[in-house]
């Protein structure tokens, strides 16, 4: 996590954390977390609503592509999760890899339509006790004591390729 934090330096960047086992995340979290599944999906899914992202800031690094982004309902503009995503462009196709530089859609779904052939790892699963520049994520105003998000390593074909830090509203 420092180490995709890294790529972002600022005001947000130094998350006071802990790691907790997948059945210590409290409801809805534990839905919305534990999975071996695309967040895009699940959070559409949850909020009955298609998501769009919205890049923060962009890092491009020779092969490595990261981005920070939030993830925002279609139907409403709220802010549904924050991420830190860093990717081995070398592992991707043309196509896949243009996709993802356009910035336009959430990498989640960029891989379902090109049908890349993954797996999502989830590594740790984080309580988040969040700073208020944190909290801002969300939008203004809103207070929570804790956040809850998880870091994964997404693979393409068996082999590492994408980096993820998930981090879902309150």
């Amino acid at each position: 996590m420092e180490r995709l934090f890294a790529l972002f330096p600022g005001a947000d960047a130094a998350l006071d954390y802990e790691i907790v086992p997948g059945e210590d995340v409290p409801e809805p979290y534990r839905g919305l977390l534990v999975h071996e599944h695309h967040m895009t999906v699940t959070v559409e899914s949850y909020h009955g609503s298609p998501v769009n992202v919205w890049v923060l800031e962009r890092h491009y690094d020779g092969s490595y592509y990261a981005r920070k982004i939030l993830l925002a309902l279609q139907s409403t503009d709220k802010v549904v999760q924050f991420g830190i995503v860093r990717m081995n462009l070398d592992m991707t196709s043309p196509a896949v890899r243009e996709a993802i530089l356009a910035a336009r859609t959430p990498v989640g779904r960029v891989l379902i339509q090109h049908n890349v052939l993954r797996r999502i790892e989830p590594v740790a699963f984080l309580k988040i006790r969040p700073t208020a520049e944190q909290l801002a994520w969300f939008g203004n105003g809103v207070e929570a004591e804790e956040l809850y998000g998880r870091l994964a390593i997404i693979h393409f074909e068996g082999k590492p390729a994408v980096e993820l830090l998930e981090i879902v509203a309150p």
